[in-house]
This record gives C-alpha cells, structure tokens and sequence, in this order.
C-alpha cells in the first residue's frame, strides 16, 4: 500500500557509500545533550513565556514526557534497524517507501530549520554581548529583511564555518562537541546559581493567563500548548544520536546509553533553568527577548554573570548548530544511496569517511535560511518537520512489535503499545497547536516533496528495483 520495504538484512553497502564506524556512547551523549541544550532553553524560553506566561514551565513538563515516550521509542528501533537513517530508515523497513519518503522530507525540513534558528539565536547573544562591550555593528547587517535589515551575517558565517568543522570528519566534529557542551551545562549552571536566589511566587501568577489549550489571541497563538508547540525545540536532537548508529562502534551499548542518557541530562536542566528564569522576572519582561537568561541576569544587577552567559552561548550554541547539520547530512546522504535522491550525493570521502559533497550542500542552504528568516517561523516549521517524525516513530514501534516479535530487541521499550500510543497522540496535539500558517507551510513542503519523489525517487528507488 505504501510502495516496497526495506529488509532487516538490506544496511550492507559497498565501501565507498559506507560510513566509518568512530563514535562511542560519551560522543554519543554529547552529541544528543549538544543538540537538546541550545537554543530552546537559551533563547525559546521568551518566546514560550510571551506565549504561556508562567506557564511555559508546564509547556516544557509536556514535552519532556512526550520525547521522553518518543526516546524510547527510537531506542528500541536504533537498535533494533542500526543504519544511518534515523525516523527514516525505520518507517522504510516498518511502513514502506511512500511514508519513509514523506518522513526522510520532513526530516531534511526539520534539521536544516533547526541549524538555522539556532544560528539566528547564536546571532543574537553574539550582537547582544558585542553591544554591552560598547561596539555597535550595522542593524543592516544583524537581521534578515523582516526586521528592516539586509542579512543576518553572523547567522550566515557561524553556519559556515560549522560546514567546515563537519568535512573535517565525523569524529573530529563529535570530540570538538563534547568540550563545547561542558562549556554549556557550566554555563547554566552558573545562571541558576545567581538567579535563584532572587526566585519570587509572585512572578508565578496567574500561571496560565491564556489557558491551557492553544487559541488564538489578537492574531497570534497563546496558552500552554501553543507554547509546548514551540519550546518543543528545546527537546529534541536525540534523533540526531539515531542517525549515527550506522557509525557507532557498539550500537547495543552505545545507542542505548546515549539517546536515554542525553534525555534524562537534559529534562532536569531545563526544568532547572525555566522555574529559576520565570521566578527570578515577570513573564512580560521576559517575553520574546533574543536573550532571555542574559537579560535576567542583568535585572538583577549581575552584569559580569551575564557577560559570561552570553560569552557561553556564543562559544558553545555552534554545537547544536553541528549536531543538527550532521543529523540532516546523513538524512540526505541515506536517501541518496537509496536512489531516492541521486545516489552521486551519497559517496564519501575516503580520508575522512564522512560525505562531503551532502554536507557542502546542507552547510549552504541552511546558511541561506539563518541569513533572512526570524528565529520563531523558522523554529515552528521545524517542529513540524520533527513532530511528523516521532509520530512516525511511534507507530513504528507498535507495528514491528506485531509483525516482527520473533526480532533479537538489543533494547526493549517497556510498555511498547503505551509509548507508542502516548508519542503518537501527544505528536499530534502539538502539531494541532502550531499557527495554520505554519501548517500550511509545511504542507507546501510536502506537496513539493512527492512531486520530486513521483518525478524521480519512485524510478530510481533501488529497494523498488530489487536492490539493496
């Protein structure tokens, strides 16, 4: 009904369309903790609070539990089908070739949109931290034409130059991350530890001035969902530590640990750092700022805390930058061996082992999107993208769970039908919740993409000739 399937025993490829095996499970967790801890927690939480009030703190406990359900499902399937691929090659070998298809589009969506909201949030610490110095760059240069400005050039070169640190070399990249996520967590830490103090319950109040559901208010989204729809962000990139398990070294082992261990790391930072934000300033004051954990710690009089905070996410926001980049190199690079895509974009290099024509092409069109979007349209339909995914996922788990029980499960999701069943639906609310223009957009996106898939991928699909 859906097109061919892939085989379980079908992830045998040639060498020069294989990947090196360099990656182990502390690369692993620092790849997923980089791609979690970024731009959500440093820059989403105004745009959440604009959305929920004190409310985004529920709007981040919803989508920790629904990607927590959605981790164990890709933990199961990670080891279960370890190729690169991600929610892609899982829906390819559980579903079929259309779904695989309409997932593995939605995926290069939501990656190359992440890469670039989080370079436009990089941006915007950076600008923020050269201005508090006393050095005032042209507006024209710092925001994209939406904002009365020609590019935004630092969103441009810090994507650029991730491009660069990822044709280096996988393991390379994966080392660089791991010391730019401790630069990280120190640097929330030390956010938490000055402004807690200042905590107040009546900044807590009223909780959820827009309610729960997501409605429509003077124009825009608001209430808890339409913030969980966003702040979403902030929670995925363990399915970029999916994509690298056809380079990971001890998949039983090394999946397990770092797509579970990046999740648990990073729920109890965020809960962390949302409740001590929302508590330490009103949520009007909060609201949509580009800086939001820089600006709180300036209102409390912690000027040299705040410089450190932003230094922090200028050193180390790059890393979600190359994580999410990485994740959507290898999306596009499996398609294309595929034959979904032309297959000359999935040879890699035979000195790194890592594909560098796919990476030269994702490292500029996500480059070009940072370079004239805003931060919230790019992040919303990026979430889209993911959501699609994980619903994908979801069902995934249940349907091996009934066609393929007799399979070696390396790890076992406890209670498969449950999760399942809770990452589905909890997937779909939240793309309910997202703006109808966002919708739209994505819909869009998708109608090019089976245009493209029925002009070429359909043809050239070497499961659908009989190949592997």
């Amino acid at each position: 009904m859906f097109g061919p399937r892939k085989s379980f025993e079908s992830s045998a490829h040639g060498q020069e369309h294989s990947l090196a095996k360099t990656l182990s499970w502390p690369h692993l967790i620092a790849l997923g903790v980089g791609a979690i801890v970024g731009t959500g927690i440093y820059t989403l939480v105004g745009v959440g609070a604009e959305r929920a009030g004190p409310g985004v703190i529920l709007a981040f406990v919803i989508c920790g539990v629904i990607c927590a359900c959605a981790a164990l499902a890709y933990t199961e399937l990670a080891t279960l089908i370890p190729a690169a691929g991600s929610a892609y090659t899982f829906s390819y070998t559980a579903l079929g070739e259309t779904v695989a298809w309409v997932v593995g589009w939605s995926l290069i969506l939501e990656y190359s949109l992440a890469c670039s909201t989080v370079a436009v949030g990089w941006s915007g610490y950076l600008v923020g931290w050269i201005e508090t110095a006393g050095v005032h760059l042209p507006q024209a240069l710092l925001v994209g034409p939406h904002g009365g400005g020609i590019v935004n050039m630092p969103a441009v070169l810090v994507s650029l130059a991730v491009m660069g640190m990822l044709i280096l070399g996988t393991r390379q990249s994966a080392t660089l991350n791991i010391v730019l996520v401790l630069i990280k967590l120190v640097a929330l830490t030390i956010f938490v530890a000055y402004a807690l103090p200042a905590f107040q319950n009546a900044n807590l109040h009223p909780f959820m001035p827009y309610g729960f559901g997501s409605t429509e208010v003077a124009g825009h989204k608001r209430g808890v969902m339409a913030a969980a729809a966003i702040v979403f962000f902030a929670f995925y990139g363990f399915d970029a530590v999916a994509t690298s398990a056809e380079e990971t070294k001890n998949p039983k082992r090394d999946l397990t640990i770092g797509i579970v261990g990046s999740m648990l790391v990073c729920t109890v930072i965020y809960m962390a750092v949302a409740v001590t934000a929302i508590g330490a300033m009103p949520f009007t004051q909060l609201a949509n700022s580009p800086e939001p954990l820089a600006l709180v710690l300036r209102q409390l009089n912690q000027p040299f805390a705040a410089q450190l905070i932003a230094l922090a996410a200028v050193i180390a926001l790059p890393s979600v930058i190359l994580v999410m980049m990485y994740g959507q190199s290898r999306i596009f690079f499996v398609m294309a061996r595929d034959g979904l895509l032309p297959r000359g974009l999935a040879k890699v290099s035979r000195r790194t082992g890592s594909p560098t024509l796919i990476t030269i092409l994702t490292g500029l069109s996500i480059a070009a999107v940072a370079g004239f979007f805003r931060l919230d349209e790019i992040a919303e339909l990026a979430n889209a993208g993911t959501l699609i995914a994980f619903i994908s996922v979801g069902i995934c788990l249940m349907v091996l769970r009934r066609t393929a029980p007799q399979l070696p499960r390396l790890f076992r999701c406890p209670a498969a039908y449950v999760v399942g069943t809770v990452t589905v639906l909890g997937c779909l609310y939240l793309l309910a919740s997202l703006p109808s223009s966002t919708l739209v957009r994505f819909v869009m996106w998708n109608v090019a993409g089976l245009v493209l898939y029925a002009a070429y991928g359909r043809r050239n699909s070497g499961v659908g000739k009989g190949g592997a």
